[in-house]
């Protein structure tokens, strides 16, 4: 049986074996790339919104709370917008907008807008992965058929069919598919863990964009009775836990 040393299988394959180890190495390069730089972006978002809620409401006044900056902070962007949409609407109601929507609209529309903002920054680079982990094990499997054809041909050409002659090149051949899968699995995996930490970063988010909405409209925090009185802090205490709204 004629071997192969390392990767010359590759190699022997030709222009097109060559072309598709050099794709499935840039998927690869790429998926991991994302990988670590939207896990530390998750970590990030996740430390940073769920320290400036509670920073928020626990300071007595809403000037005390917006004096805590956080530029980088997602939770900190709702804040400032639901802030400055208020004042935009105090001071241009009297002229077109209070005609066009209430107050209570106009601050709801911004903290989407701030929200579906957010949104998309967390799903950037999401769709790499998700292509990758889609197509990766097809060509692969492009390079395993592509291979053993080339074996075959070059095995017919020798005119020696035998055993030996057929079962390395072909199982060189199936090594491609095993290397798709490689590059793909790591990345469908990446996406499914980042799918669904962003949820839990964008309830959080929601959430809070619900009780800064109620502050600025009706002046005062959400207070829920339970048998006990509830704070917002308290609320948004159990909407991080549980994953999902209050």
């Amino acid at each position: 049986m004629q071997s192969t040393s390392g990767l010359a299988f590759i190699t022997e394959g030709g222009v097109v074996s060559v072309l598709v180890a050099l794709i499935l190495l840039t998927m690869s390069v790429l998926s991991w790339y994302f990988v670590v730089v939207k896990s530390w972006q998750v970590f990030k978002h996740k430390r940073q919104v769920s320290a400036y809620v509670r920073q928020f409401w626990r300071k007595s006044t809403l000037q005390e709370a917006l004096q805590e900056t956080q530029p980088h902070s997602p939770a900190y962007k709702l804040a400032q917008t639901a802030v400055e949409s208020t004042q935009h609407h105090q001071q241009y109601a009297a002229q077109s907008l209070g005609a066009a929507c209430s107050q209570d609209e106009f601050i709801a529309r911004q903290l989407r807008r701030t929200l579906s903002q957010e949104q998309a920054l967390l799903e950037s680079g999401l769709s790499v992965l998700a292509s990758v982990g889609s197509v990766a094990p097809f060509v692969g499997l492009f390079g395993t058929v592509w291979g053993i054809y080339h074996a075959l041909t070059a095995i017919g050409q020798s005119g020696v069919a035998t055993i030996d002659k057929v079962a390395g090149p072909v199982g060189e051949a199936l090594i491609m598919t095993a290397i798709g899968l490689a590059v793909a699995i790591p990345a469908v995996l990446a996406y499914n863990a980042f799918i669904k930490a962003n949820r839990g970063i964008m309830a959080e988010l929601e959430s809070f964009a619900q009780d800064l909405h109620t502050l600025l409209t009706t002046g005062a925090p959400l207070m829920i009775k339970h048998g006990n009185k509830s704070n917002v802090t308290d609320i948004h205490a159990r909407a991080v836990n549980k994953g999902g709204n209050p």
